[in-house]
């Protein structure tokens, strides 16, 4: 594990990408990184092949020009959010409102993918990392996930 510098503070640990189902809101992928990898980098290992779109935050603009992107055959429709200084740098009018709807739609898509995360957290307390070292706090956090995954798939199964 690393650190990083986000803002003013220092952080050190890890960090937790994830693929979610928009659908079923599982988690079919998980990749545990030092906390100083950027999201961009881990995109198309969070990819299982299928998907027809792809919702993501900020971190990955740009994704669909990378090479191992630009390569797949099946092609991905990618839904970027945009950064907060590009919507809050233009003039208020009809434009802005229009891409401020259009952020909100890809908000609340994105905003499945925390549920998990939720899960994890408080449902499994995951708090802080236990152990020294990258692979045993990875191995806890996928048997998390894959707990998260049977709650969630309950839940659904129930309803």
């Amino acid at each position: 594990m690393h650190q990083t510098k986000k803002g003013n503070p220092w952080y050190f640990g890890m960090k937790t990408h994830i693929g979610a189902d928009r659908d079923s809101r599982q988690v079919p992928t998980a990749v545990v990184t030092a906390a100083y990898v950027a999201d961009i980098t881990k995109a198309p290992e969070l990819r299982h092949g299928q998907e027809q779109q792809v919702h993501a935050d900020a971190g990955c603009t740009g994704v669909e020009k990378r090479a191992e992107i630009a390569a797949l055959e099946r092609k991905t429709e990618w839904q970027i959010a945009r950064k907060r200084g590009q919507i809050k740098s233009l003039a208020e009018g009809k434009e802005k409102e229009t891409l401020k709807a259009v952020e909100n739609a890809k908000a609340v898509v994105r905003a499945f993918v925390e549920h998990p995360f939720h899960i994890v957290k408080n449902l499994f307390p995951h708090r802080q990392v236990r152990c020294r070292g990258l692979a045993k706090n990875g191995h806890q956090l996928c048997t998390r996930f894959g707990l998260a995954k049977m709650v969630i798939g309950g839940r659904t199964a129930t309803t």
